[in-house]
């Protein structure tokens, strides 16, 4: 089917955060399938919000797909993101197994943070080398206006499981905080929620990709990172990117309208 396992491997991208990083999108629908609708999103509004775990992509897609890609490029790490929330694809730990052991690399998973309440969400992240979750409100009603969640999703839900994944998770835990107009005003009282969850490294980012909202301008997002003083602070603005000689997956790349 055309809408299935299209550019199942994509990249590398060259990312401020991750290197050269090889993207595999365990979703990997031609519609954004998503427990959250972020107005900020490059893929624009979620067609399919869901809480629901299911197999879209099978682990020998992945497995294939991962081993002819690094016969044409390289690349730092593997990162799983794309078409929608990455923990909604059931079989995301076995993913991640199979990935380490085609491509030998690090592998990192792009999440929202919506379903690590779960028991088998957190332990199949659990599986991953890195993990980079999201904040980006400090209270239900900023959660709502500025990730629009599923309706079984609430704020006191996602610091909850960003909490008891923090204590669980033994390899390195990013918390990313995206910053637009609708939330800079209220970046210390989203510091001070981050701070409680304590993660390894806070990365400060605006929507720098094409979106339905503007990015905060270098001035706005220094004064916003002054909120986090003392924290391990990365900020998109500031960060580096690699150079990355060859890509493929030119239609997903394109899609994600990413250079990340």
């Amino acid at each position: 089917m055309r809408s299935q396992h299209r550019d199942v491997v994509y990249g590398p991208v060259s990312s401020w955060r991750l290197g050269r990083s090889l993207g595999v999108d365990p979703i990997c629908q031609e519609r954004k399938v998503c427990s959250f609708d972020c107005i900020y999103c490059s893929l624009g509004a979620t067609e399919e919000k869901t809480v629901e775990r299911r197999v879209f992509v099978p682990a020998r897609q992945v497995a294939r797909a991962l081993k002819d890609a690094l016969g044409k490029v390289e690349a730092d790490v593997v990162t799983f993101s794309g078409t929608g929330e990455p923990t909604l694809a059931q079989n995301l730990g076995e993913l991640i197994e199979v990935a380490r052991e085609t491509s030998g690399l690090p592998v990192a998973v792009l999440t929202n943070s919506s379903l690590k309440i779960r028991k088998d969400v957190r332990e199949d992240l659990a599986k991953a080398d890195i993990v980079k979750g999201k904040l980006d409100a400090s209270n239900e009603e900023l959660f709502l206006a500025v990730n629009r969640p599923h309706a079984e999703i609430s704020f006191e839900g996602v610091v909850s499981g960003l909490k008891k994944f923090r204590a669980e998770f033994r390899g390195k835990f990013q918390l990313e905080v995206m910053f637009v107009p609708e939330n800079m005003a209220f970046s210390q009282e989203i510091a001070k929620v981050v701070r409680s969850i304590n993660p390894d490294e806070v990365q400060i980012n605006t929507p720098l990709r094409p979106s339905q909202v503007r990015p905060l301008t270098s001035q706005e997002l220094e004064i916003v990172q002054r909120s986090f003083s003392g924290m391990n602070l990365r900020s998109v603005y500031r960060s580096e990117k690699p150079l990355v000689e060859k890509s493929i997956g030119e239609h997903k790349i394109r899609r994600l309208k990413r250079s990340d």
